[in-house]
């Protein structure tokens, strides 16, 4: 009996032994992607941001009555109504109230200044149009500026799931009426 449990126990120091020492190998992956996804989905958006690029400067050329300047951000932008005896544009934190319309590339309306609204837009602290965002930054009061954005300034894929649809470039009129300092901001500015 006692030779019984002195066999059991080197056989299960054994196995002990042996399975500590074995090393297991990570499990591998069911499926091997070589990126061919994201090569073909690159591929895709530079031949749609090609394009969209293409109309936009056919309607740069075609549109003789406006001087249109590039962007360093990717649109297009010329000024239907200057300010030339102010320097101010929207900093940062400081409220932009303005109006604006949006229509496609081929001048179709798609939204109307009544429909949209007047906006109220603290500057780099509310979410809106990518667009939109830096272009009422170049703007002063009083002026009005036609913007042509491609897609991924404006909507990107999944369009405004409304009237905008995927991968839409736009064109937007805006008007910037005011541009007002958030009393918020200049509180705690003055606290501090």
């Amino acid at each position: 009996m006692k030779l019984i449990k002195i066999i059991g126990v080197l056989i299960l120091g054994t196995t002990l032994v042996t399975s500590c020492s074995h090393k297991r190998e990570a499990r591998r992956p069911i499926s091997h992607t070589g990126g061919e996804f994201m090569k073909q989905s690159i591929e895709r958006n530079k031949k749609l941001n090609q394009n969209e690029e293409s109309i936009i400067a056919a309607i740069i050329k075609k549109d003789t009555a406006a001087d249109y300047i590039a962007s360093t951000k990717g649109y297009w932008y010329a000024y239907l109504a200057k300010n030339e005896t102010s320097s101010d544009t929207p900093d940062k934190g400081e409220i932009a109230y303005f109006d604006y319309e949006i229509k496609d590339l081929k001048g179709n309306l798609i939204y109307s200044q009544s429909e949209l609204k007047p906006q109220k837009y603290v500057v780099d602290k509310q979410d809106i149009l990518m667009g939109l965002r830096h272009g009422i930054k170049l703007m002063k009061k009083g002026e009005t500026v036609r913007f042509l954005f491609p897609s991924h300034m404006a909507y990107g894929y999944h369009g405004d799931e409304n009237k905008v649809g995927s991968n839409e470039p736009l064109m937007c009129t805006v008007t910037l009426n005011d541009i007002k300092v958030d009393a918020s901001v200049k509180e705690k500015t003055t606290i501090e």
